[in-house]
């Protein structure tokens, strides 16, 4: 099913929306694409084209573009074209020491506050996270797994952490996430060390928790950042 046939129900409504139902339904998709890497980091943001190929007028297509703007996924130069985000050493920098201490912080509470169902829940979805991915390794039909970090998050308990990982920042840090995970070795890395934290938490070990849980942002970041000259390149 295409972009079109999916707004199709919703332009039988109104074809002009920049603030309702269209507008959400405009802005949803060029977010999963930039997400999925249809439209590539450091690309053009075609206006024009983006509304053709979704069936809708410029519109909804320009708030949802200055939408992505104020969530810092679209920047926009005086004079110049809007553009995806580019990847920057400077920001990823900053991004990944806020999620060390924020995220680690979480995961010290999540232990602490979190419910023996909701931890188990936590496990049961992360092997079934597992099995999505040997599915996908066998070429199978794979839904998108379950936000392990996100997750954790929201089961810390403080607002203000939530607010500022899981709000519009969210879509930038998903963003650094997925490149710092785009080689398989990492991303088995990764999920081996999420079934770490998941079991400190598990045994309500807080001070293991929080330590795996910034051990494995900064291996995140590392590993970013020893691939970020080629993941620039590509998106240049």
């Amino acid at each position: 099913m295409n972009d079109a046939s999916v707004l199709a129900p919703v332009l039988a409504i109104v074809k002009d929306d920049t603030s309702g139902p269209l507008a959400d339904l405009v802005f949803d998709r060029i977010l999963d694409a930039i997400h999925q890497g249809r439209l590539p980091l450091g690309s053009v943001v075609n206006e024009a084209a983006l509304a053709q190929e979704y069936g809708v007028s410029r519109g909804p297509v320009r708030e949802a573009v200055r939408r992505l703007q104020g969530i810092q996924l679209v920047t926009r130069e005086p004079y110049l074209k809007a553009r995806v985000i580019a990847l920057s050493a400077d920001s990823a920098l900053e991004l990944f020491q806020m999620r060390m201490a924020l995220e680690g912080m979480a995961c010290r509470l999540a232990t602490l506050r979190m419910s023996d169902e909701e931890v188990d829940i936590l496990l049961a979805e992360l092997e079934q996270d597992r099995r999505r991915r040997i599915e996908g390794a066998a070429g199978g039909a794979v839904e998108r797994g379950f936000d392990f970090h996100e997750r954790i998050v929201r089961g810390c308990g403080n607002g203000r952490i939530v607010n500022a990982l899981c709000g519009d920042l969210y879509h930038l840090l998903r963003i650094y996430r997925r490149h710092s995970g785009t080689v398989l070795e990492r991303k088995d890395d990764a999920f081996g060390e999420h079934w770490q934290i998941a079991r400190a938490i598990r045994a309500r070990d807080c001070e293991l928790a929080e330590s795996l849980m910034r051990s494995h942002i900064e291996r995140a970041a590392r590993h970013l950042f020893t691939h970020l000259p080629q993941l620039a390149a590509a998106s240049s």
